[in-house]
């Protein structure tokens, strides 16, 4: 096979998967019924020019009928290049409409100098989105944040917001007058990148808070993509680990009504043990076998706790 060859079935490979994850993605949600209007809002980034094209790809193959409509909201940032988006979505037959507020002055006149941008300038774009969403008559509101992005924001509701909460695939927006829909939310941003490059999307920076090397979301960002690079699996668990949360098992008494148990009760999850069942190298396995190969072990009792933990590697 040829280099060009292998390119192209490279290629399609990586247009199936990110298909089958939004597909998938709809379908655990319900994101998307007959008859939907969905805006679909254009960043000029490469996770929302992803996302329409996807979408327009399903929509061709879908078994029901929705349309779509692309949203551009031109915050007036200084050199914003107005021409790329309207030249790009009329290229490819979309129907769009370029919404003009000058966000960009009042994040500037408010947020001290050097201070993070992000958490106002989302809020100012979400509320002129909700409205142009009214005004078009859509019945979904379809944004980009991808899997990474959901993981992101769980840590930092964790680490600063002292909250156990991320972004959810579908929610009801904050005026209650919406749904908002996440169909990136399976895909990978690894995945993303190099499907912009695949398609060479126009992509469109953002100057208004590219000056901020150091906001708490990009330390975030690298953290989970050094735990991705050093220990492979560990960012799917953690997502995994989303999908499969245990109320009785952490401490919200409003999730679980910890007053009222009694003794005898049985809990869906089970009752209280150490963690769950691990996957170990079986050399730390209480010499149940001698190779590498792994094995997944019960919690373990406090005699094979004191094992593993004094089970070292024999220094050569």
């Amino acid at each position: 096979m040829s280099k060009k060859s292998k390119q192209q079935l490279e290629n399609n490979k990586l247009n199936k998967r990110l298909r089958h994850a939004v597909g998938d993605a709809i379908n655990d949600f319900n994101m998307i019924e007959n008859g939907d209007k969905i805006m679909v809002c254009l960043s000029g980034g490469k996770d929302s020019y992803a996302l329409l094209d996807i979408l327009r790809q399903l929509q061709a193959s879908a078994p029901i009928d929705f349309e779509l409509v692309a949203v551009n909201l031109d915050q007036k940032q200084p050199g914003f290049p107005e021409h790329i988006l309207p030249e790009y979505l009329e290229s490819i037959g979309v129907p769009y409409r370029i919404v003009e507020e000058d966000t960009y002055s009042i994040v500037k006149r408010v947020i001290e100098e050097g201070k993070t941008t992000c958490s106002l300038c989302s809020r100012l774009r979400r509320g002129v989105l909700y409205r142009v969403a009214k005004e078009l008559g859509c019945t979904k509101i379809a944004l980009g944040h991808h899997r990474d992005d959901i993981l992101q924001t769980m840590f930092l509701n964790m680490f600063y917001g002292g909250k156990l909460k991320a972004m959810p695939p579908k929610l009801v927006s904050d005026n209650g007058e919406h749904i908002v829909i996440r169909p990136l939310a399976y895909v990978k941003e690894k995945d993303l990148e190099r499907y912009a490059e695949l398609k060479q999307f126009p992509i469109i920076p953002c100057n208004l808070c590219g000056s901020q090397p150091n906001l708490q979301r990009q330390v975030i960002k690298e953290m989970l993509q050094d735990w991705d690079k050093r220990f492979p699996g560990r960012i799917e668990s953690m997502f995994s680990a989303l999908q499969n949360v245990v109320p009785s098992h952490l401490a919200d008494t409003e999730l679980f009504d910890f007053t009222g148990l009694v003794r005898g009760q049985t809990l869906k999850h089970g009752g209280d043990t150490a963690f769950d069942s691990e996957t170990v190298p079986a050399r730390f396995s209480d010499g149940l076998s001698e190779n590498d190969s792994e094995i997944t072990l019960s919690p373990p009792t406090p005699k094979k706790v004191i094992n593993i933990l004094a089970s070292k590697p024999k220094t050569a």
